[in-house]
Protein backbone atom coordinates (compact mmCIF):
# COMPACT_ATOMS: atom_id res chain seq x y z
CA UNK A 1 0.00 0.00 0.00
CA UNK A 2 3.25 2.32 0.41
CA UNK A 3 4.67 4.48 3.32
CA UNK A 4 3.24 3.94 6.68
CA UNK A 5 1.53 7.33 6.78
CA UNK A 6 -0.81 6.03 3.51
CA UNK A 7 -1.64 3.38 5.71
CA UNK A 8 -2.33 5.45 8.55
CA UNK A 9 -4.34 7.75 6.73
CA UNK A 10 -5.86 4.58 4.42
CA UNK A 11 -6.86 3.18 8.27
CA UNK A 12 -8.54 6.46 9.29
CA UNK A 13 -11.22 6.64 6.26
CA UNK A 14 -12.12 3.26 5.86
CA UNK A 15 -11.85 1.72 9.92
CA UNK A 16 -15.59 2.73 9.97
CA UNK A 17 -18.30 4.70 8.69
CA UNK A 18 -17.96 7.89 10.02
CA UNK A 19 -21.69 8.92 10.76
CA UNK A 20 -22.35 6.28 13.10
CA UNK A 21 -19.43 6.78 14.79
CA UNK A 22 -19.93 10.85 14.98
CA UNK A 23 -23.85 10.08 15.80
CA UNK A 24 -22.62 8.11 18.97
CA UNK A 25 -19.75 10.85 19.72
CA UNK A 26 -22.37 13.57 20.21
CA UNK A 27 -25.14 11.48 22.00
CA UNK A 28 -22.41 10.68 24.51
CA UNK A 29 -22.05 14.30 24.91
CA UNK A 30 -25.15 15.06 25.03
CA UNK A 31 -25.94 12.46 27.78
CA UNK A 32 -22.73 13.42 29.65
CA UNK A 33 -23.18 17.17 29.06
CA UNK A 34 -26.94 17.13 30.36
CA UNK A 35 -26.10 15.25 33.91
CA UNK A 36 -23.54 17.83 34.55
CA UNK A 37 -25.66 20.67 33.64
CA UNK A 38 -28.25 19.45 36.05
CA UNK A 39 -25.44 19.00 38.50
CA UNK A 40 -23.89 22.16 38.46
CA UNK A 41 -27.61 23.68 38.04
CA UNK A 42 -29.53 22.12 41.20
CA UNK A 43 -26.45 20.31 43.36
CA UNK A 44 -27.84 17.20 42.08
CA UNK A 45 -25.02 14.64 42.07
CA UNK A 46 -26.06 12.51 38.38
CA UNK A 47 -22.73 11.61 37.89
CA UNK A 48 -20.00 8.58 38.58
CA UNK A 49 -17.39 7.89 36.18
CA UNK A 50 -18.88 4.32 34.95
CA UNK A 51 -22.10 6.95 32.98
CA UNK A 52 -18.71 7.42 30.03
CA UNK A 53 -18.57 3.90 29.66
CA UNK A 54 -21.89 3.53 29.53
CA UNK A 55 -22.70 6.02 26.95
CA UNK A 56 -20.22 4.57 24.19
CA UNK A 57 -22.53 1.11 24.77
CA UNK A 58 -25.92 3.16 24.99
CA UNK A 59 -25.19 5.27 22.08
CA UNK A 60 -22.12 3.36 20.23
CA UNK A 61 -23.54 0.06 20.10
CA UNK A 62 -27.02 0.17 21.23
CA UNK A 63 -28.09 -3.41 19.84
CA UNK A 64 -25.17 -4.71 22.06
CA UNK A 65 -27.16 -7.35 24.94
CA UNK A 66 -25.19 -4.83 27.52
CA UNK A 67 -26.40 -1.92 26.45
CA UNK A 68 -30.51 -2.84 26.89
CA UNK A 69 -32.30 -0.54 29.52
CA UNK A 70 -32.46 -3.66 31.58
CA UNK A 71 -28.62 -4.12 31.83
CA UNK A 72 -27.80 -0.38 32.11
CA UNK A 73 -30.28 0.44 34.62
CA UNK A 74 -30.33 -2.80 36.55
CA UNK A 75 -26.55 -3.73 36.06
CA UNK A 76 -25.97 0.01 37.69
CA UNK A 77 -28.24 -0.34 40.47
CA UNK A 78 -27.21 -4.42 41.34
CA UNK A 79 -23.51 -3.19 41.77
CA UNK A 80 -23.82 -0.24 43.58
CA UNK A 81 -26.07 -2.39 45.86
CA UNK A 82 -23.56 -5.17 46.03
CA UNK A 83 -20.37 -1.90 46.44
CA UNK A 84 -22.06 -0.62 49.20
CA UNK A 85 -23.29 -3.79 51.32
CA UNK A 86 -19.59 -5.23 50.66
CA UNK A 87 -17.65 -2.38 52.15
CA UNK A 88 -20.57 -1.47 55.17
CA UNK A 89 -19.94 -5.07 56.10
CA UNK A 90 -16.17 -5.24 55.30
CA UNK A 91 -14.35 -2.08 55.05
CA UNK A 92 -13.40 0.46 52.94
CA UNK A 93 -10.42 -2.03 52.60
CA UNK A 94 -8.73 -4.15 49.52
CA UNK A 95 -10.74 -6.69 50.52
CA UNK A 96 -13.80 -5.09 50.59
CA UNK A 97 -13.88 -3.46 47.50
CA UNK A 98 -12.91 -6.63 45.80
CA UNK A 99 -15.85 -8.71 47.04
CA UNK A 100 -17.82 -5.70 45.95
CA UNK A 101 -16.52 -6.13 42.58
CA UNK A 102 -17.08 -10.17 42.28
CA UNK A 103 -20.51 -9.64 44.04
CA UNK A 104 -21.74 -7.72 41.37
CA UNK A 105 -20.54 -9.24 38.60
CA UNK A 106 -22.12 -12.73 40.34
CA UNK A 107 -25.55 -10.77 40.91
CA UNK A 108 -25.55 -9.18 37.65
CA UNK A 109 -25.19 -12.66 35.81
CA UNK A 110 -27.45 -14.32 37.74
CA UNK A 111 -29.96 -11.00 37.20
CA UNK A 112 -28.95 -11.25 33.25
CA UNK A 113 -28.56 -7.79 34.01
CA UNK A 114 -24.82 -7.53 33.00
CA UNK A 115 -23.85 -3.87 32.24
CA UNK A 116 -19.83 -4.18 32.21
CA UNK A 117 -19.28 0.13 33.09
CA UNK A 118 -21.44 -0.94 35.94
CA UNK A 119 -18.85 -3.28 37.16
CA UNK A 120 -16.72 -0.13 38.44
CA UNK A 121 -19.58 0.71 40.82
CA UNK A 122 -18.05 -0.83 43.48
CA UNK A 123 -14.64 0.99 43.05
CA UNK A 124 -16.40 4.37 43.13
CA UNK A 125 -18.23 3.55 46.44
CA UNK A 126 -14.97 2.59 48.20
CA UNK A 127 -13.21 5.54 47.18
CA UNK A 128 -16.11 8.34 47.34
CA UNK A 129 -17.67 6.30 50.97
CA UNK A 130 -21.51 7.38 49.98
CA UNK A 131 -24.05 6.70 51.79
CA UNK A 132 -27.67 5.18 50.41
CA UNK A 133 -28.54 7.84 48.70
CA UNK A 134 -26.08 7.03 45.97
CA UNK A 135 -28.64 4.14 45.31
CA UNK A 136 -30.81 6.97 43.65
CA UNK A 137 -28.49 9.79 42.93
CA UNK A 138 -26.69 9.64 41.09
CA UNK A 139 -27.16 5.81 40.27
CA UNK A 140 -30.64 4.75 39.32
CA UNK A 141 -31.54 8.33 38.07
CA UNK A 142 -28.59 8.97 36.17
CA UNK A 143 -28.55 5.30 34.72
CA UNK A 144 -32.23 5.92 33.77
CA UNK A 145 -31.12 9.59 32.13
CA UNK A 146 -28.67 7.78 30.15
CA UNK A 147 -31.56 5.46 28.81
CA UNK A 148 -33.98 7.54 27.79
CA UNK A 149 -31.73 9.98 26.27
CA UNK A 150 -30.15 7.45 23.99
CA UNK A 151 -33.81 6.47 23.16
CA UNK A 152 -35.25 9.79 22.39
CA UNK A 153 -31.30 10.66 20.33
CA UNK A 154 -31.94 7.43 18.09
CA UNK A 155 -35.27 8.41 17.35
CA UNK A 156 -34.30 12.24 16.89
CA UNK A 157 -31.06 10.91 14.47
CA UNK A 158 -32.39 7.43 13.39
CA UNK A 159 -29.19 5.75 14.20
CA UNK A 160 -29.07 2.66 15.76
CA UNK A 161 -31.86 -0.27 16.05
Amino acid sequence: MGTPARQRFFWLTHARSWRPAILAGVGGFIAIGLLALVRDISQLHLLVPPFGATCVLAFGFPASPFAQPKNIIGGHVISAVMGLSACALLGYSAFGVASGVGLAITAMMLTDTVHPPAGANPIVVAMARPGLEFLVLPILVGATAIVILARIFRRVTQHGP
